[in-house]
């Protein structure tokens, strides 16, 4: 991968919309230049999906958004995969990732209500057979996510930031 390719990861990165006129402006490319590094980079799973970051609190105000931590004991010659594969089909399962720290294994859940997260812990994590642990947090407000700012000034301004 070259630096171009790398520039144009990052552009899409920060906003996926662009035109490839625009990227190839960018970019200092021809339009079918661009096009191309980009379907390659779609075709070798390297972009794997648009989208757009959206404040689901101001469209779902009722939704409640919850991580949730497990220690998890590995399996022998498959380590966390098949209970992360396992996992990571509940359509209320947003993220999951594998991490350092006192816990394996942290979870991004989406649900209608504190409620709900609970059954979901209570009656489909908790009792697979190789989780040792979980430990849920509520997310009460969230102030930036996926380098986005969401939190503004008392007169309606964003507050400054940068990178």
């Amino acid at each position: 991968m070259d630096d171009i390719d790398r520039s144009l990861l990052s552009l899409l990165e920060e906003d996926c919309s662009t035109s490839l006129y625009d990227l190839a402006v960018m970019l200092g490319c021809s339009e079918e230049e661009v096009a191309k590094r980009k379907a390659n980079l779609e075709k070798n799973g390297i972009i794997r999906r648009y989208s757009a970051v959206i404040n689901w609190e101001q469209v779902d105000k009722g939704s409640v958004y919850a991580i949730i931590e497990l220690k998890v004991a590995p399996e022998r010659d498959h380590g966390f995969d098949r209970i992360a594969a396992r996992i990571s089909k509940f359509a209320n399962v947003r993220d999951l990732r594998l991490r350092t720290g006192t816990h394996d294994l942290l979870l991004l859940v989406k649900g209608k209500s504190m409620q709900e997260i609970a059954s979901f812990v209570a009656e489909n994590i908790a009792p697979m057979e190789r989780i040792r642990e979980t430990v849920t947090h509520i997310i009460m407000k969230t102030y930036k996510e996926n380098g986005v700012l969401y939190v503004e000034r008392e007169d309606g301004q964003r507050l400054p930031f940068s990178f």
